[in-house]
């Protein structure tokens, strides 16, 4: 047997036809998990990277194509990515691992925050290290804007969709859902109509960086057979995990009642999951004044300290809401140790935060495989995607402006609403921070890792030369 590279692979009881084995795939998904930094943004583009280019596993068209899909759904679409891709290749198992890890880092490296921070309070070591890794954050997430709209605005329509939908969320505070619908709407029509700026891969030369076709990948351009969808398997795994998401929350409903801590957060964060449209930015501040006011689990301005530890630790970016499930958790523990309530509070919020994205995706992904070739949908989703290039854009300037000031007002002209920053607010030592990580990333093209483990010593030693520790 012979990959797409033309190398030869020994027959493998663990590998399917396209000959990558799933202890292979089990140790690229460790990878990608533990690069998994910079919001989805970045993790989208580090996966196009090391999946698409690197690996060769899937192409462009279908990478675009699966993304596409995870954008439509509730949820943190670069985790629901992983698991598309790894179910493709190896089914339930291959989503369930690929899911799993993509998750697990950020899962622990925010439990052990907590516990540093329910123990030692707002420590000023740890938000050194905070201030230094989001000037590196920033410059990844700029950075990974440019490479998903490189190979997402395929021509000026597609940048069109983009401006448009940046201008609408930044000026006029769109909906998202709205912004995402009317641009697969347009798609749609276009796809449906013909036009040459909705046809698949127009244009797709002319914008730079490599470009991987299906036909020379590892999956090559059909369906698996695996993939195809089953009416019987799709009940079955969707019964699976709709009750592994259920149970729990109507067992701790029943047996808690009402009211209590454990049961408002399983309540609470399955509704969250249910409508978590946009990416996290998008409901962190409906959670931050729940949490806050209604439930009382966090104090004001706690909300930041945990948004700070999930936008420096890899994984999703609404791994946040496991540090609000453990400081509530914590504050209202009952009969058990602060700390051992804190952790199950926080494990219970990332479980129902979670496994809603298995069910997903394992649900409709066979069905979104077979309609690749329909030019409407298609061409629906492309322009989704446009759309989406503009949402991320507008979080990566909404995160710049809470960077680089101290304060900010928000100013109302003509139906607009702008978040407009105090200049002599701004944040120098951030600035300058910002400004070598953007040198770093796009003059010299350092690495990821090393740009954030520079930023973070940098931002320490700062902290020690200015005494604030």
């Amino acid at each position: 047997m012979a990959n797409a590279h033309g190398a030869i692979i020994a027959p493998n009881q663990d590998a399917p036809d396209h000959g990558i084995s799933f202890a292979e795939a089990t140790r690229v998904w460790a990878r990608v998990a533990a690069l998994s930094f910079g919001g989805p943004a970045g993790q989208i583009a580090m996966m196009h990277r090391i999946i698409v280019e690197e690996k060769r596993w899937i192409g462009e068209t279908r990478f675009l194509h699966a993304l596409n899909y995870c954008t439509l759904l509730p949820g943190p679409e670069a985790q629901q990515l992983a698991i598309y891709i790894g179910w493709l290749m190896h089914k339930t198992r291959g989503g369930l691992v690929a899911g799993i890890l993509f998750v697990l880092p950020g899962a622990i490296a925010i439990m052990a925050l907590s516990w540093i921070y329910a123990i030692f309070g707002n420590v000023g070591a740890v938000q050194a290290l905070f201030f230094g890794l989001k000037a590196a954050v920033l410059a990844i997430v700029l950075e990974a804007v440019l490479r998903i709209g490189r190979r997402a605005l395929k021509n000026n329509v597609m940048i069109g969709l983009a401006a448009a939908a940046f201008l609408a969320l930044f000026l006029f505070r769109a909906p998202f859902p709205l912004v995402i619908l009317i641009a697969g709407v347009i798609g749609f029509v276009g796809g449906r109509a013909g036009w040459a700026s909705f046809r698949s891969g127009n244009g797709h030369g002319k914008v730079g960086g490599k470009q991987v076709a299906d036909a020379d990948t590892a999956l090559g351009e059909a369906v698996p057979a695996h993939a195809r969808p089953s009416v019987g398997w799709s009940l079955k795994i969707a019964t699976v995990f709709l009750l592994l998401w259920v149970v729990p929350v109507l067992g701790l409903l029943m047996l808690l009642g009402q009211g209590n801590v454990f049961t408002d957060i399983a309540i609470f964060f399955s509704k969250m999951a249910m409508v978590t449209f946009g990416g996290a930015y998008a409901v962190l501040a409906y959670v931050a004044q729940q949490g806050v006011e209604h439930y009382g689990w966090l104090k004001p301005g706690e909300m930041l300290d945990g948004l700070g530890m999930a936008e420096t630790t890899p994984g999703p970016l609404i791994m946040v809401t496991q540090f609000v499930g453990f400081m509530g958790a914590y504050r209202a523990p009952g009969m058990l140790n602060p700390l051992l309530a804190g952790t199950l509070g926080g494990l219970l919020t990332t479980w129902v935060t979670f496994v809603p994205c298995f069910l997903w995706i394992f649900l409709g992904a066979p069905f979104m495989e077979t309609m690749r070739s329909n030019k409407a949908l298609s061409a629906a989703l492309s322009a989704i995607t446009a759309a989406v290039v503009g949402v991320v854009l507008n979080l990566a300037v909404w995160f710049a402006l809470h960077v680089l000031f101290r304060q900010l007002h928000e100013a109302h002209r003509l139906g607009m609403t702008l978040d407009v920053p105090v200049f002599d607010s701004v944040n120098i030592p951030s600035l300058v921070l910002t400004l070598g990580a953007l040198l770093a990333v796009f003059r010299f093209k350092i690495g990821m890792i090393p740009v954030l483990a520079a930023c973070s010593v940098l931002g320490l030693l700062y902290a020690v030369v200015s005494g604030s520790i």
